[in-house]
C-alpha cells in the first residue's frame, strides 16, 4: 500500500471539509444569521450551528496535521529551510491559527466573550465574529492556491 498517496488524499479531504466549512460560515451562514430579527434567535442559531462546525473542524485539522506531518516528515523537513515552499510555512501557520482558536480559545475565552458581547450589542458582535472570519478564510485560501501550485510544480518564489 502506498502511504503517502493515501496521506495526501486524507490531507485534501480534510482540507476540503474544514476550509470548505469555513467558507460556508464566512459567506453564507453568517450572513443570514444577522439578518433575523431576535437577538435570541441569532444567539441559538449560531451556537446550534457553530457548535456542530467546531467538532468538524476540529477532527478535521487533526486529520489535515497527522497526514501534513508524514507527508513532511517523508520529504524532509528540510523544505522548511527553502522559501519557495512558502505554502508548507502557510499551511503550518493557519492550521496553528486555527488549532488554537478551536482546541483553546474557543471554549475558554472565546464562547463567554461572544455571548457577553452579543447581549450588550449582538450586531456588533456579528460583524467583529464575521470579520474574524473573512480574515480567516482569505488566509486559509491563499494558502490552499499556493499548496496546490506549489505541490504542482508551480513555484511563486525560486
Amino acid at each position: 500500500m502506498d502511504y503517502f498517496t493515501l496521506a495526501r488524499v486524507l490531507h485534501v479531504l480534510a482540507v476540503v471539509l474544514w476550509i470548505g466549512g469555513v467558507a460556508m460560515v464566512t459567506t453564507v451562514i453568517i450572513p443570514a444569521v444577522k439578518r433575523m430579527r431576535s437577538v435570541e434567535e441569532q444567539m441559538e442559531t449560531f451556537e446550534k450551528i457553530e457548535g456542530r462546525f467546531s467538532l468538524q473542524a476540529k477532527i478535521t485539522t487533526l486529520i489535515t496535521a497527522i497526514t501534513g506531518f508524514y507527508m513532511l516528515h517523508l520529504y524532509g523537513w528540510d523544505r522548511l529551510f527553502y522559501l519557495r515552499f512558502w505554502w508548507i510555512h502557510a499551511m503550518i501557520l493557519v492550521w496553528l491559527i486555527f488549532s488554537i482558536v478551536l482546541f483553546i480559545l474557543e471554549p475558554i475565552v472565546l464562547h463567554k466573550l461572544f455571548k457577553k458581547y452579543a447581549a450588550k450589542d449582538a450586531g456588533r458582535a456579528f460583524r467583529i465574529i464575521h470579520r474574524a472570519h473573512w480574515v480567516l478564510l482569505i488566509l486559509s485560501l491563499i494558502t490552499v492556491f499556493g499548496a496546490v501550485a506549489g505541490s504542482h510544480g508551480w513555484y511563486i518564489i525560486n
